[in-house]
């Protein structure tokens, strides 16, 4: 299946955005690549296109200081696939961005190959982080929890067989029920997760499983 990603990166330095656009145009084959230099122009390109797979921010672009624009996006863009390319490498940027619900960090000193590997990890439904990031000293974010703990048992189950790939059917078979209740169930689990779709829904598992 050749899936057309639509990839935004936001960052104010134009060379910067060039080497990015051409890594990504190279290694992620017919992808459909946006560019914002500011955090007014970022929001206004994401009103004009819902649909983006996965936005690639900077943090230190005009109009955001510090995590503001992270935090604001996620806000906005609950279910928007962010990650976070920065110049900063400490530890506690890192904990910062995945505390705020990016999906990755990739520092900026990442070789094409690096980047490349990272984008691929991401939209593939991964997550991905510097690997010397000890993902068990970040604090439980309180909103993941509260959204995992909303669902019911059986909803509970549906996902966990989700995020090891079972189909739908697959899943029916196993808890003995029809495939139009599991559909039902994903539908009630998206929108607790506040989420669009199975991809999405399991990056989320999978992140409340590395807090745990």
């Amino acid at each position: 299946m050749h899936h057309q990603y639509s990839i935004i990166t936001a960052d104010d330095h134009p060379l910067f955005r060039r080497a990015l656009f051409e890594s990504i145009r190279i290694g992620i084959k017919g992808a459909n690549l946006l560019e914002a230099d500011s955090l007014s122009s970022l929001l206004n390109l994401l009103e004009k296109e819902p649909d983006i797979d996965l936005l690639l921010l900077d943090l230190k672009m005009p109009g955001t200081n510090g995590m503001s624009g992270l935090v604001q996006l996620r806000a906005q863009y609950p279910t928007l696939p962010i990650v976070v390319i920065s110049a900063s490498e400490e530890t506690s940027v890192v904990r910062q961005v995945k505390l705020n619900g990016a999906l990755g960090f990739i520092p900026k000193s990442s070789n094409m190959h690096e980047l490349i590997k990272s984008l691929n990890t991401v939209l593939s439904g991964d997550l991905c982080f510097p690997d010397n990031l000890h993902v068990k000293e970040i604090n439980e974010t309180p909103f993941l929890n509260d959204k995992i703990s909303s669902l019911t048992p059986q909803q509970h189950k549906v996902l966990n067989m989700l995020s090891d790939g079972l189909l739908n059917k697959q899943i029916a078979y196993q808890l003995s029920v029809s495939e139009a209740t599991i559909k039902a169930h994903m539908t009630a689990i998206f929108r607790k997760l506040k989420v669009k779709n199975r991809i999405q829904a399991v990056i989320l598992l999978k992140q409340f499983e590395l807090e745990k």
